[in-house]
């Protein structure tokens, strides 16, 4: 199963393109399975050739290390093609230059038989097999050489190094045979991954060692193709590096070939150097590479030979397809492939993830909607039910014992029922009405007014008390409703936020790259998150000089000219590995600034205060300044304002919206505890970037706005949340300006003056007195008169939040660099 779906990734292409053109769901999923048994088939048979050369490959004219590690890590990942890998092994150690093909098979039978016995005992796992390599690879040689009685401290150690050889391939191999047997996931290989991939490919060649073609030698062919390809992927770096590792296993398995290691090396730099070109500028690189020093090492047959050894690479290398170029080089980190299927495969998790909040949040639309189901004709319906079931009840406890009951609803039963309703309209109005109240008109046609009376008060009693219930019932549904609905708004903001970071921004990052580059900052990588109007957020990678600062004096700048918006730097972390680079994060600048104080007493200098208070950047471009009075004081009052607007803070950073948040909080704090706990609540929403601010006032005392010389007093009458389970929530919404003070209290402050005094008027006075303009001295100046006027006595719990806006003034000005152009912003996802 995990080979199929692989397989397809890798032939993703091709079967992408299959898939489309048929029509049928059968035809399609034919015509997949037929794609992935291809490549699966390709594959196998390039590991059954591997396992062939690998069996004759031989290093040091004596020791073949290479078989029964592959064979090994072929058992765990390809058990399906164990025996056609053996039987190639074995083929392959037969043509060896020397015969080593015994020592081969008992080696395997060796391993499979501890293989074997640890599988019965439930140990077998991957991690073990280098031990086993080694062991059956010392054993099966210390054995040998006890037979002929040859063993000497030279022959014990080159069995020591060659089951040591054994161990390390088996470790290599681990790493790179599963690129072929199709068990990776992703398309990426790390640096010490690609260096074991490319020692597999250079074992293998070792395979072909003496196998002549005329004047051209088969392995020098395919080193150097090796060579031009890794070239071409992965520059100079790994053009030399494929060619030195190469070259050292070529010349272990043909002491003749030592200064292939140079030449190898030398051609694949210069190759590489020329990776920008083409194809073919690749292939002249390693002409003149190999040219060069065949000239200054050989003879002139041996310059003649290497250059039709190099004509012959070159040529496998034009007619290799772009196909296999672009999937090894979606392997190799750093290249342009290996980026793009990175981001292609981030684009596709992003999108099924937006895709399944999208269903998420469609489900909880629904569920909204099934708790409003109750249409107006429903409820009227149910009303003329609930009116029924009450004459019902009425009539059959009053009425059976009756002798007049046939007469007054059999064959008097719209008279009846007229006084009937009559009467229970009439209870409505006076619950406590009396005997003496019933109208004569019911006494003439009815046999026991009294007893109809009293039966129907009754009745009415607990027919109220049903509605009571049932509309507790309905308002707790609406109220679900409610919250589900904002459940559902907020994660389809989300969704909106997950597609809108998948938009392609490479030509501003890009942009971007190229202004900071020359200004001769060194920028690692540039990802552009959100370019949003008041919403950017560009994480640059740069490299970090201990005692500048570049980037708020010079990189923000130049970003707020080039983007047309203020940005600043919103925080800056170093590397921990030690590299020289610092992660910065820049976003929109605020226009404006929030500067807060508080200050605040326990009832009776108590060490616990029931008031609570809050000032933070919700996220979201919004500072929320709260404050909350539990009921009573001390600690569990303090607790109940904490939970208050802890949850209020929450609801109002997942995006939630303010009443619907203010309502939620208000049916949680209900459900909490069975008591009788409630908490006013006092927030204020300030909009960082043009200073309105929306104050939701819940049971709490007037809020103030001094000025310059006025002051503005604020006020809404709602109770504080946690009392009733419905409550209606007002928002009073005030644009500040530059230099307004905004100042909070509780009740413990505001009913300082006493019951005589008008409260607003008192307290405006002595805000409008305090000259101070620093928040923190105004909180503390405040609260100090407080207690001047109580003469040092704490009454009840006293807490003052002080607020100042101030318009923000950057602290470097922007710059225009001489080529830079405007960023054009792409459009937002809708």
């Amino acid at each position: 199963m995990q080979r199929r779906s692989l397989g397809a990734v890798i032939g993703g292409g091709w079967s992408g393109l299959w898939q489309k053109a048929k029509t049928g769901a059968r035809g399609a999923a034919v015509e997949n399975r037929f794609v992935q048994a291809f490549v699966a088939k390709r594959w196998t048979f390039l590991l059954v050739v591997m396992g062939f050369l690998l069996g004759r490959a031989m290093i040091l004219e004596q020791l073949s290390p290479f078989a029964l590690a592959f064979i090994a890590v072929i058992y765990f990942t390809r058990r399906d093609i164990l025996h056609y890998v053996g039987v190639a092994a074995f083929a392959g150690s037969l043509l060896s230059l020397h015969a080593n093909t015994g020592y081969l098979v008992t080696e395997i039978i060796v391993f499979l038989l501890i293989q074997k016995a640890l599988e019965k005992f439930e140990r077998s796992d991957l991690s073990l097999a280098p031990i086993l390599v080694f062991s059956s690879t010392f054993l099966v040689q210390l054995f040998a050489e006890l037979v002929v009685s040859n063993l000497s401290w030279y022959t014990l150690m080159m069995i020591t190094v060659e089951a040591l050889l054994s161990l390390v391939l088996t470790l290599i191999f681990i790493q790179a045979i599963p690129v072929f047997t199709l068990t990776r996931k992703n398309y990426h290989l790390k640096h010490e991954e690609i260096i074991c991939l490319i020692i597999l490919l250079a074992s293998v060649m070792t395979g072909t060692v003496s196998w002549v073609i005329g004047p051209v030698t088969v392995e020098h062919v395919l080193s150097r193709y090796l060579i031009l390809l890794f070239a071409l992927v992965g520059g100079a770096p790994f053009g030399a590096s494929v060619g030195v590792i190469t070259g050292l296993i070529l010349s272990l398995a043909n002491s003749n070939a030592v200064y292939q290691m140079s030449l190898l090396a030398f051609s694949g730099m210069l190759a590489g150097l020329l990776k920008e070109g083409n194809r073919l500028a690749v292939a002249f690189g390693m002409l003149l590479g190999s040219s060069i020093l065949s000239f200054y090492m050989g003879t002139s047959v041996d310059v003649m030979n290497s250059a039709w050894e190099s004509l012959a690479a070159v040529t496998l290398f034009l007619l290799t397809p772009r196909s296999l170029i672009l999937t090894l080089a979606k392997y190799v980190p750093g290249t342009q492939e290996n980026l793009k299927s990175q981001q292609d495969y981030a684009k596709r998790v992003r999108d099924v993830t937006a895709s399944r909040v999208e269903q998420f949040s469609e489900v909880f639309r629904q569920l909204s909607r099934s708790f409003k189901q109750l249409t107006t004709d429903d409820a009227v319906s149910r009303k003329e039910e609930e009116v029924g079931h009450f004459m019902n009840a009425v009539a059959q406890k009053a009425c059976d014992s009756c002798w007049k009951k046939s007469q007054c609803w059999d064959q008097k039963f719209y008279q009846t029922y007229t006084y009937m309703t009559d009467m229970m309209t009439n209870i409505e109005t006076k619950e406590n009405m009396t005997k003496k109240q019933i109208p004569p008109e019911w006494k003439k046609v009815c046999n026991k007014p009294e007893q109809v009376l009293d039966v129907m008060k009754q009745q009415y009693s607990l027919y109220k008390n049903d509605l009571h219930w049932k509309k507790q019932i309905m308002d707790s549904r609406h109220l679900v409703a409610d919250q589900l609905s904002g459940v559902s708004q907020v994660m389809e903001d989300l969704a909106k936020e997950i597609k809108r970071e998948g938009q392609e921004l490479f030509l501003q990052e890009e942009q971007i790259r190229n202004a900071l580059e020359e200004l001769g900052l060194s920028i690692h990588t540039i990802d552009i998150i959100s370019l949003d109007e008041g919403n950017i957020e560009i994480e640059i990678i740069h490299q970090y000089t201990k005692g500048f600062d570049e980037c708020r004096k010079i990189i923000a700048p130049l970003l707020s000219e080039i983007i047309g918006e203020n940005v600043a730097v919103m925080r800056e972390e170093m590397h921990e590995r030690g590299e020289g680079y610092s992660t910065v994060v820049f976003g929109s600048a605020k226009e404006y600034e929030v500067e807060t104080g508080v200050a605040g007493a326990a009832k009776g200098g108590d060490l616990f205060s029931g008031d609570s208070f809050s000032t933070v950047e919700l996220g979201n471009g919004k500072y929320a300044v709260a404050l909350s009075d539990g009921m009573g004081n001390g600690e569990r009052a303090r607790a109940e304002s904490q939970t208050a607007l802890s949850i209020l803070q929450q609801l109002l950073q997942s995006g939630m919206d303010e009443k619907l948040a203010i309502k939620s909080l208000n049916s949680v704090l209900m459900l909490r505890s069975s008591d009788e706990m409630y908490a006013t609540v006092d927030m204020a929403l300030i909009d960082m970037y043009n200073a309105n601010t929306t104050f939701m006032k819940i049971g709490s005392t007037p809020s103030f706005i001094k000025r310059g010389n006025e002051v503005i007093a604020i006020s809404a009458n709602n109770l504080p949340v946690g009392i009733l389970s419905e409550i209606d929530v007002d928002l009073v919404s005030i644009p500040l300006q530059s230099g307004d003070i905004l100042v909070m209290m509780t009740d413990g402050i505001y009913d300082a003056p006493g019951h005589a005094v008008n409260k607003e008027m008192w307290m405006k006075r002595m805000i409008h007195e305090i000259d101070t303009t620093y928040p923190q001295e105004f909180a503390d100046c405040l609260l100090e008169r407080i207690f001047r006027h109580h003469h040092g006595e704490i009454q009840d719990d006293m807490t003052v939040v002080v607020a100042r806006v101030e318009k923000r003034q950057p602290e470097w000005a922007t710059f225009r660099w001489p080529g830079i152009t405007r960023m054009e912003r792409p459009k937002t996802v809708s």
